[in-house]
């Protein structure tokens, strides 16, 4: 079989065979098939998009090409939950500990931030000693003993992504529905989970037919056997009130002791209350959001994070005291320049204010400072007053003019205007 001739019928908007997908993924993978021809075939998908059967088949195709990790040791329905991302988002962190304290394991394989701030690994890292990278053995042990573990992804997980990725990234192919879709789900199909909960952002910076990408991954889990299901949530203006990996976890910690912001806390009820009746332990949302609910007023999800930090390495005090935590040098406060409401917040450019501090990663060989970042006092529809404090950034050098400049351009205030709803839609 002829890679030209696999070209040929995606160019000409045929669905491919399972033999043709596996021919393309396998001869990739082995570097038999050359950059120019996988990336005509990126081009013809771009534009000719691919049917559901294609979508599963080619997420299973990726999954095969490397390891798989076995989690049928771990008794009960293993629930997962993975994010698009976004500015401040910092849900799994809080989200993780209160499903674990509902005894359902959460095997979280995460990632780490490219851009705008620090993934979930880099914001748990700024807890000192927590270790990101336990074997197989270890992370499987560490979900029966507690039923939780937090951790970069182990062995050889989707070779075929990791190749395909960095291609899409240089051929204008990144935002393709069935790439983006294949790519995410043969990883999370690869972790091992039995339910996969998906948190797909829409607003500033995020792809677009939002809708159509949440179905498409549904799609994926559903043939191939998970249980899955999508929220579509705003990411018009950054999640909660932090934005940088210290000042994250302090709010994270604040979520689970049920002083967090709204609209964070409101995300982590309604994504963990579709995760507790994915895992059989509630027939209801509106039960499974209750049972969410007493495990942070009892101090169970709190104490369930403790031990998932102790377990990895970290030193747990950092709840009760967070200066054990890299802090910044300067606080500086960013006054408005005016009084009236604030009517848009660009979540995307206030992230990249937050990197230009050291928060996030212009490169993958960057290192990040974990204790720089923004503090937000106000968000979208609230009133604030001339000379009143805006922002507080967190930064190592006192001259932050670029970054201030960069904050006030992108927080505007005007008339008083409705907060966009967090929650959009739900895909079953």
């Amino acid at each position: 079989m002829r890679m030209v001739d696999i070209i040929e019928r995606k160019r000409n908007g045929a669905e491919l065979t399972k033999e043709e997908l596996h021919t393309f993924i396998e001869g990739y993978t082995k570097g038999e098939i050359p950059d120019y021809q996988a990336s005509a075939f990126l081009m013809a998908t771009y534009f000719n998009g691919m049917t559901a059967k294609e979508q599963a088949t080619f997420a299973l195709e990726m999954l095969h090409s490397g390891d798989e990790v076995d989690l049928s040791l771990i008794p009960g329905i293993k629930v997962d939950k993975h994010s698009t991302g976004g500015v401040g988002d910092k849900t799994s962190i809080p989200l993780a500990p209160m499903i674990a304290a509902l005894d359902i394991p959460i095997p979280m394989i995460s990632g780490r931030g490219l851009g705008h701030t620090g993934g979930t690994l880099d914001k748990l890292e700024a807890i000192p000693g927590f270790k990101v990278e336990l074997s197989e053995a270890e992370f499987i042990q560490q979900v029966k003993d507690i039923n939780l573990a937090i951790i970069s992804a182990t062995g050889n997980i989707a070779p075929a992504d990791k190749k395909l990725y960095a291609l899409r990234d240089v051929t204008a192919t990144v935002d393709s529905i069935p790439l983006i879709a294949g790519s995410i789900m043969s990883k999370k199909i690869a972790s091992g989970t039995d339910a996969l909960v998906l948190d797909v952002k829409t607003g500033s910076g995020a792809f677009m037919k939002t809708q159509e990408k949440a179905k498409a991954m549904v799609k994926i889990g559903k043939n191939v056997g998970m249980r899955c299901m999508a929220v579509i949530s705003d990411m018009n203006q950054p999640l909660g009130n932090t934005i940088g990996n210290t000042l994250e976890i302090e709010e994270s910690i604040e979520i689970l002791k049920g002083n967090g912001p709204k609209d964070i806390t409101d995300l982590v009820l309604t994504l963990g209350s579709q995760m507790v009746v994915l895992a059989g332990k509630a027939e209801t949302l509106e039960q499974a959001r209750e049972m969410l609910i007493e495990v942070l007023v009892n101090g169970k999800a709190l104490e369930k994070f403790g031990a998932m930090i102790e377990a990895q390495g970290g030193d747990r005090n950092i709840i009760d005291d967070h200066s054990l935590m890299p802090q910044a040098k300067y606080q500086i406060s960013i006054k408005a320049p005016k009084a009236g409401y604030i009517s848009k917040m660009t979540a995307d450019e206030l992230g990249v204010a937050s990197m230009l501090l050291g928060g996030g990663r212009q490169s993958k060989e960057d290192t990040i400072n974990y204790a720089v970042g923004l503090r937000l006092h106000k968000k979208v529809g609230e009133r604030v007053e001339k000379d009143e404090e805006l922002v507080t950034v967190y930064s190592d050098q006192k001259d932050i003019e670029q970054v201030e400049k960069l904050i006030l351009d992108n927080i505007e205030i005007g008339e008083k205007t409705n907060a966009v709803p967090l929650i959009h839609e739900i895909i079953k």
